[in-house]
């Protein structure tokens, strides 16, 4: 579909069509629908007529699956569990930054608490 290898870039819209991510992905629409029922991160909105629309972060996904089966040559079990094990890392740096942020609260906590401290004498 694309020639020369390289992916559009990603519009800035809300939803896109199957075909709008079929051709930002380079990925055919019964390949995404297939795609749909192996990954159940990948799950667009469906209105009137049953028609898929896809939000940005699903065509993000989708252009990584396409990634992990096409040039990295993984299977599709294969790449399951490396998104799956991708979401288990990104959810421990969440983790690692809420507790993070929660410290340098207490520790501002602390602080404003000794000026008032100082304040009120």
């Amino acid at each position: 579909m694309i020639a020369g290898g390289s992916l559009p870039p990603i519009p800035a819209k809300r939803y896109f069509t199957i075909g709008e991510v079929g051709e930002l992905c380079d990925v055919k629409p019964h390949v995404l629908r297939y795609w749909e029922q192996e990954f159940n991160q990948l799950n667009p909105q469906k209105r009137r007529g049953n028609r898929r629309y896809y939000q940005h972060h699903e065509v993000v996904l989708i252009r990584r699956i396409r990634e992990l089966l096409y040039e990295e040559g993984f299977t599709i079990n294969g790449a399951k569990l490396r998104l799956n094990e991708s979401s288990q890392e990104n959810s421990v740096q969440v983790q690692t930054q809420q507790r993070a942020n929660g410290q340098h609260q207490d520790s501002i906590r602390t602080e404003l608490e000794a000026v008032l401290k100082i304040l009120s004498k």
